[in-house]
């Protein structure tokens, strides 16, 4: 067989070359003695700041799209709501304006039998001879006679003829409430499946302009950043204008007087923007200032007096702190003396110990190739 040379592989080659760089950066890092004393990577650290700022702006800007669309759904949820309680309240309002225009206690057929007014409306037993209400016990009619029979049996029939118009009246009444509810329900489903597709054609437009908003907002960063910067010109353009406007028409540069009054009482003022005092204000002040001359002269007195007690109290205690500081200075002495005693005393121990630990102890003394053996990898 040939000897032929075999090529190495590539990843494997550039894996090499990439660790060899790897360690060299790394080393260079290690070894550089600002970063080893900083102890971390700055432009590492700076990187990831960068990044987590980027993250949080991202994070902002989704939750803020979210607020927005709940808020939209909370509005819409109140307006449903709304229409809801507003349809029910209608609905009541049908039922009892019904109830009082349809079906007063007056209009039942049992109304005679529960009418509290019935004994006041009611006829007395006996009207005359041919009232019908009188039985035989009455002694104004016997079995046998009947005088008022086609009256009665006319009667009677218009009696039978209003039962049933009222029955059939009552039916009517009925079904058409009947149907009336079944309409109010048919419309509230037909409300309730409009409401549930405009919930849902909402939803669509909130996602909509969701994605619209997103896009148009990574378009628009730019632009409004320079509008910022003009809008903060503009802002500390018109603030310089209306600040020399202001000086140019306040009452400070016109001196008017009338804006020292007070609105607490006549004789308060406003100090920053006083102006001066009257004559009889001055004269005011000049007695209240002798006033308190003589007063100032009466506590000066006083005080004087006082500071005569102090001196000869202060002339005491001065006698007494003397003592006590003599005292307390031979202390100082003997306690000085003692001190430099023990200090002798360790300074020799510590003299002793460091001349043992030269001569018996530091006897083996590192070389410079010892010292070379170190930082020759990063690891």
């Amino acid at each position: 067989m040939y000897k032929v040379d075999i090529q190495p592989d590539i990843k494997e080659a550039a894996a090499i070359e990439a660790r060899r760089n790897r360690e060299k950066q790394r080393q260079s890092r290690i070894f550089n003695a600002r970063y080893r004393t900083m102890g971390v990577d700055v432009e590492g650290l700076k990187t990831q700041v960068e990044e987590r700022k980027l993250r949080e702006i991202a994070e902002k800007r989704r939750d803020e799209a979210f607020d927005a669309d709940r808020v939209q759904c909370d509005k819409i949820a109140q307006m449903l709501e709304e229409e809801e309680r507003q349809r029910k309240k209608q609905l009541h309002q049908a039922v009892l304006d019904f109830r009082e225009r349809e079906q007063q206690p007056s209009m039942r057929r049992e109304w005679d039998i529960h009418d509290p007014e019935a004994a006041r409306k009611g006829h007395p037993a006996r009207v005359s001879d041919d009232d019908p209400r009188c039985g035989p016990s009455s002694m104004q009619r016997f079995a046998g006679e009947d005088l008022n029979a086609n009256a009665r049996q006319k009667l009677l029939k218009e009696q039978n003829k209003r039962i049933l118009e009222e029955q059939r009246s009552e039916r009517e009444k009925d079904l058409a409430d009947r149907k009336y509810a079944d309409s109010l329900e048919d419309k509230k489903r037909i409300e309730l499946d409009l409401r549930a597709l405009e919930l849902a054609r909402l939803e669509e437009e909130c996602r909509k302009a969701k994605a619209m908003a997103i896009a148009d907002f990574n378009r628009a960063q730019a632009a409004e950043v320079a509008e910022q910067q003009r809008l903060a010109q503009q802002r500390e353009q018109d603030n310089n204008y209306a600040e020399i406007y202001n000086h140019l028409t306040g009452d400070l540069l016109t001196e008017n007087p009338d804006i020292a009054k007070s609105l607490v009482g006549p004789h308060h003022v406003i100090t920053d923007r006083w102006k001066g005092m009257t004559s009889a204000e001055v004269e005011a002040v000049r007695k209240a200032q002798e006033e308190q001359c003589k007063e100032k002269q009466r506590l000066r007195e006083e005080e004087q007096q006082r500071e005569a007690e102090w001196d000869r109290q202060r002339e005491l205690a001065g006698r007494a702190a003397m003592e006590m500081e003599q005292q307390e200075q031979n202390f100082r002495q003997q306690l000085r003396k003692s001190l430099d005693a023990y200090n002798q005393d360790l300074a020799d121990a510590q003299k002793s110990n460091l001349q043992y630990m030269e001569k018996e102890v530091y006897s083996n003394v590192p070389t410079a190739q010892y010292h070379l053996q170190f930082n020759t990898s990063s690891r």
